[in-house]
């Protein structure tokens, strides 16, 4: 199945997760073309040999990419959870554990941000700015909550929580730059709090990445092509493109795995350099 001609689909030959279960929070996506970030991961993991749960607000969404990763050999199971739900969250490790008999990965990509009505500071309203933060922070914050206890217990874990390069560097709407800045404050606390306990947290950075969720939402908001879209986002790139969502899976592959095992609180930018341009 695998083979180096595949390599930016996320294919590889190696078994770097070997028997490790892994829960990926908003492993399905939204519609329109290509792959999200979330589902690349849940792939990526698969394809190196964890036991996936694959967990999302859509139940359709989740199982779509269970199937694909079940018609490529691998393991995996679909499971319905709104971050907004805490109930839903520990549902989502209690049912992982049940599965396999632990956890060993937990990775948070959730992110809205202009589908949730973000807005400049002057525009913004509460309904939107709440909800944003509930999707981004909150849902981060108590699927780790959840999450910890059982890492703790085993006395190991690798937690990878999709923050954002609009934490630290340019970005025009106020929700979204606020609460992923608050993800990465949050992963470094998590880190520290939880390092005894053999537990390592790190948040990926991503920057301009072609997903649908991220492409389809300007599409529409400013009724311009994909194409425009598109070009005009590769433009602010150093190396002169969109990210791809197997790029950050690829970033999360190795904060999961044991060669990341003395990596523990970094933020690490999946960008093209992007940021290097904020000023």
């Amino acid at each position: 199945m695998s083979g180096s001609s595949r390599v930016g689909e996320g294919w590889s030959t190696g078994q770097r997760l070997r028997a490790k279960v892994a829960v990926v929070i908003g492993g399905g996506q939204s519609p329109g073309e290509g792959t999200g970030n979330g589902r690349a991961a849940a792939m990526r993991f698969a394809r190196e040999g964890a036991r996936v749960l694959v967990c999302d607000r859509s139940p359709e969404a989740a199982q779509a990419t269970s199937a694909l990763i079940v018609e490529e050999g691998f393991e995996a199971v679909a499971c319905k959870a709104d971050v907004t739900v805490e109930e839903d969250l520990a549902a989502a490790m209690e049912l992982a554990l049940r599965l396999w008999g632990r956890l060993d990965i937990l990775h948070n990509n959730v992110g809205i941000s202009l589908a949730g009505g973000d807005a400049d500071l002057l525009d913004i309203t509460e309904e939107s700015f709440d909800f944003v933060s509930r999707v981004n922070l909150r849902g981060t914050v108590f699927a780790c909550k959840h999450a910890v206890p059982i890492m703790r217990k085993q006395g190991a874990g690798a937690i990878i929580n999709v923050a954002s390069a609009a934490g630290p560097g340019l970005y025009p709407y106020v929700a979204y730059k606020a609460s992923k800045a608050g993800v990465i404050a949050f992963t470094e606390q998590l880190a520290l709090q939880n390092a005894g306990y053999g537990i390592r947290a790190n948040a990926i950075l991503p920057g301009l990445i072609g997903t649908p969720m991220a492409v389809e939402a300007r599409v529409s908001k400013f009724g311009k092509s994909r194409e425009t879209v598109e070009a005009e986002r590769a433009a602010k790139v150093p190396l002169k493109r969109q990210g791809t969502a197997w790029d950050v899976a690829n970033a999360a592959l190795y904060l999961a795995s044991e060669e990341a095992g003395f990596v523990t609180g970094v933020s690490l930018l999946v960008d093209g350099g992007r940021i290097l341009n904020r000023l």
